[in-house]
């Protein structure tokens, strides 16, 4: 029976049920594809994090993180991968690198970067290398003569496709190298800090560069598929577990930058303060609205009162017509966000008219909103329970009018 009232009474005025709802349906629709908006930037960043040579899973000797140095290396790399191929899910992706701290230069600039020996062909999927847009040519496996800059990094020093570079570093010896490399191509990354950070050359010449023939001072891999958090940690276990006798860290991605977690922690607590904000700014419609109703008709709950409705049923109605309203609204905001989100994510959201600001913090240029359950459940779970908390005062209200008071209601 109340619920029956309670419907009824929300179509007597009509114009006052329509605005409500529509204020429902904005919040509970901006909550619902700004968290999707976020987590798909949040993603682009992790993504791009990962990419840049860090990988999903990394093995390094124990003392190499606290002093990246040759002589911190793996002596045998090839046989540690041997080992953990059979532990990494079907579809992971291995590769073993050279990297070390160094010193470029030309005739007009000196600056101190990052050399990376790669192997070009197996980097495709397992760092950002091996799909960045290149200007000239990319490296080819067993090049021990070219290398490859970043854009910014050319734009710093001056130079182009077919000039020399000279790199020095460390020998695994103690001694320092130096070798003239011809530059093969220009990579472009997402992000600008990386261009200038870090150039490339074949694993073959690294290691003539560093004087060791077989070690290398990381392995990387990358698990298949979107959910990797849920086979990360399993699988971390299981390396660990394989490169026990041999001494050897492993670390997942988090591990290796921990700033990145503890930025995604800070992301999740900013967004249900959001979905709070959002709430607090249609509450107040809430109540105004459901107050305006019960003020319009305090002869009809006078009368009620005087036929011996109790006032528990009263505010039972007043709280059935308040829940409709939530239900409502939040089940079309819910729908339409989700048909919209998924629509956008399709297509992507082009930031290239942002692309230094972009560039500058670490975000994809395309931003593809994800769904989040979570998201979606929160975003209800606020609107629903805090609506219905607010529009307990409307309800007490109502209950509290005798019916002499609301006969002399004009």
């Amino acid at each position: 029976m109340f619920a029956q009232l309670a419907w009824r009474n929300l179509w007597r005025n009509p114009r006052r049920t329509a605005i409500i709802l529509l204020a429902i349906f904005m919040g509970v629709f901006s909550m619902i594809f700004f968290a999707a908006f976020s987590r798909g930037m949040a993603n682009g960043m992790v993504n791009n994090a990962i990419d840049n040579l860090v990988g999903h899973i990394k093995i390094q000797h124990p003392d190499y993180r606290s002093d990246p140095d040759i002589s911190h290396r793996i002596e045998d790399p090839r046989s540690v991968m041997d080992k953990i191929l059979p532990v990494l899910p079907e579809g992971s992706k291995i590769v073993q690198r050279i990297r070390v701290e160094g010193v470029a230069a030309n005739a007009r600039e000196t600056a101190g970067i990052e050399i990376a020996g790669i192997e070009p062909s197996k980097e495709k999927g397992v760092s950002f290398i091996g799909d960045a847009p290149i200007e000239g040519e990319m490296l080819e496996d067993g090049d021990k003569n070219g290398i490859l800059l970043g854009a910014a990094l050319a734009d710093r020093f001056d130079t182009e496709v077919g000039k020399k570079l000279v790199l020095t570093t460390q020998r695994a010896d103690g001694e320092t190298q130096s070798r003239a490399f011809r530059i093969r191509g220009l990579y472009h990354a997402e992000i600008e800090a990386t261009e200038k950070a870090y150039v490339f050359i074949t694993l073959d010449a690294a290691k003539i560069l560093v004087g060791d023939k077989n070690g290398a001072t990381e392995i990387a891999a990358t698990l298949p598929g979107k959910k990797v958090d849920r086979i990360l940690e399993q699988t971390v276990s299981k390396c660990k577990e394989a490169l026990k006798p041999l001494n050897l860290s492993v670390f997942d991605w988090m591990e290796q930058i921990p700033a990145m977690k503890a930025y995604l922690a800070m992301f999740d607590m900013f967004l249900y303060i959001w979905f709070v904000v959002v709430f607090i700014a249609m509450g107040f419609g809430i109540v105004n609205t459901v107050l305006m109703a019960v003020y319009e008709r305090m002869r009809e709950f006078g009368l009620l009162k005087a036929l011996g409705m109790k006032p528990s049923w009263i505010i039972r109605m007043v709280l059935g017509e308040s829940s409709f309203l939530l239900i409502a609204g939040c089940a079309a905001g819910t729908l339409c966000s989700l048909a919209f989100t998924w629509y956008v994510a399709m297509k992507g959201i082009d930031l290239g008219s942002f692309a230094q600001g972009v560039k500058m913090w670490g975000m994809s240029r395309m931003i593809y909103p994800a769904i989040d359950n979570g998201d979606v459940i929160a975003a209800n779970a606020v609107v629903i329970v805090l609506g219905l908390i607010v529009s307990i005062y409307p309800a007490v209200k109502a209950a509290r009018f005798t019916p002499v008071e609301t006969m002399r209601h004009n």
